[in-house]
């Protein structure tokens, strides 16, 4: 008799692991509280536009050839991947931009034009870089997180300062230059934490973006979801939307089944790719393992407002992925962290799929994501929205020299209490919890249950974190325990 197992959410997590515990012989089931998969990672149409809800940005693109070649099949069985040139360009002030392009040769290029001799500093840093890809996303985030001794290798051995030091400090001490610093500083953002408060080691997120580079997937993040859909059900997984999680049924400290829309589920193993924290509340108080005192001490990752806007005709001056920091980075860092407040001049960053991607937007027209990193838990309301998308409306067409207020068809806005309500996200983070260096590897929330047998997490909140290469990882990881811990004959 095969053993069953409940999945609770269907984003990348949840979705990878459903994928390699149908493989190993489970008989899985996903219960998605919303009407579509994907969680963070849903779809938004309109009006003949289409656009990723939740992440835009395709790294790591080996990462999810790692995941696919599990299944003996590759990312283009699935989807189209296209090598974004440029990258993406920031803007520093009126028609002042850098642009990063996709090779380390024309980004040394773009880095000697601000500043001689930057480019040698670059490929040291970009090597010492690459080296920390290697060890980390080659063999380190494919480990549980269950023991310190997982981080103990010979070569984290030699770079043990690097866990110790800072990104920022790192970058500062190399380059003078504050424009060519906050884009090395930028791709930390990523894993949720100030830069200052980011171990060294993490350099392996600018050789993905400087030295791997910046994809598309043709029809845009949601083909990702919509190829592990249909590897997942190619495998057998049965995928219930519409079916949000009333409780997690627990007997004599065993997980035994979960209660969805009033049904009653029996299950060998409950796995929930769900927000941790909410997870917990779905038991009985004594089986749960993290206090809300524990979540509160703990760094979040920002939470974001978001907006989805239709424009009525193409756009000048801007890139698919476009980032504005004309404003002072470490102000609007402090509102996020030290002493959280909606920012006076926020840095916000926008995306515009439609300018590679035709499937985003019908001819002529625009399609915009434009997103403000925010303190999670703070008060989001309408007028709020408002003020806040005028601010940067009105800044993105001075810096870009162009009118487009009066071209916008339409928008539709996502902040914090979206977050709550349709991912029951803890304050309304929208990329889980930071990796400082007290909150990476063996620091962060188990993937095991450490009070409830036969209870797992996967996802953004425990290892390896925040990301969708990672979470594809954590996926993996978890299904990994699982295996060990349930001999599936």
């Amino acid at each position: 008799m095969k053993k069953t197992v409940s999945i609770i959410g269907s984003g990348f997590s949840a979705l990878a692991a459903s994928c390699y515990l149908a493989k190993a012989g489970f008989s899985v089931t996903i219960f998605e509280k919303n009407k579509t998969i994907g969680g963070r990672a849903r779809q938004l149409k309109k009006e003949g536009f289409t656009f990723d809800i939740g992440p835009t940005w395709y790294w790591m693109p080996d990462v999810f050839e790692r995941f696919f070649s599990d299944f003996n099949k590759s990312p283009e069985d699935y989807y189209k991947l296209e090598k974004l040139n440029p990258a993406y360009s920031v803007y520093f002030g009126k028609d002042d931009y850098i642009t990063i392009e996709d090779t380390i040769d024309k980004i040394c290029a773009a880095f000697e034009n601000e500043e001689k001799g930057s480019s040698k500093k670059l490929m040291k840093f970009i090597n010492n870089a690459q080296d920390n890809y290697d060890v980390a996303i080659k063999d380190l985030v494919y480990r549980p997180g269950v023991s310190p001794f997982e981080l103990v290798t010979p070569v984290t051995i030699k770079k043990i300062n690097q866990f110790f030091s800072t990104i920022k400090k790192d970058v500062r001490k190399a380059f003078s230059n504050d424009r060519l610093a906050m884009i090395l500083e930028f791709p930390v953002l990523f894993l949720g934490a100030k830069p200052d408060n980011t171990p060294s080691f993490y350099s392996f997120m600018n050789y993905a973006d400087f030295g791997i580079g910046t994809f598309h997937p043709k029809k845009g993040m949601y083909q990702v979801i919509l190829a592990m859909e249909t590897l997942a059900k190619s495998l057998g997984v049965t995928i219930k939307t519409e079916n949000p999680i009333d409780k997690i049924i627990v007997d004599n400290g065993k997980a035994t089944g979960i209660i969805a829309n009033n049904i009653t589920y029996n299950s060998d193993i409950i796995l929930s790719g769900a927000d941790y924290h909410h997870t917990e509340t779905l038991l009985d108080s004594n089986y749960v393992q993290y206090s809300e005192t524990y979540w509160e001490k703990k760094t979040f990752a920002p939470s974001s407002l978001l907006f989805y806007v239709g424009f009525d005709k193409k756009l000048k001056n801007v890139n698919h992925h476009t980032l504005f920091f004309d404003v002072d980075f470490d102000v609007h860092a402090k509102d996020i962290y030290d002493t959280p407040k909606w920012p006076e001049n926020p840095l916000f960053y926008a995306s515009f799929p439609s300018i590679t991607d035709s499937n985003a937007a019908p001819e002529g027209r625009e399609a915009g994501i434009f997103l403000i990193p925010l303190a999670p838990g703070l008060e989001d309301t309408s007028e709020l929205r408002e003020q806040y998308f005028n601010k940067i409306i009105n800044r993105f067409e001075m810096l870009t020299s162009q009118s487009v207020e009066k071209s916008i068809i339409f928008k539709e806005s996502f902040c914090v209490n979206d977050f709550i309500q349709d991912y029951n996200s803890y304050k309304g983070n929208a990329y889980g919890m930071a990796n400082t260096l007290l909150q990476t590897a063996f620091l962060r929330p188990k993937l095991k249950s450490k009070k409830v047998n036969n209870l797992y997490f996967t996802g953004q909140l425990t290892v390896p974190g925040p990301g969708v290469p990672p979470s594809l990882i954590s996926g993996k990881l978890v299904a990994e325990l699982i295996k060990k811990h349930h001999n599936n004959r």
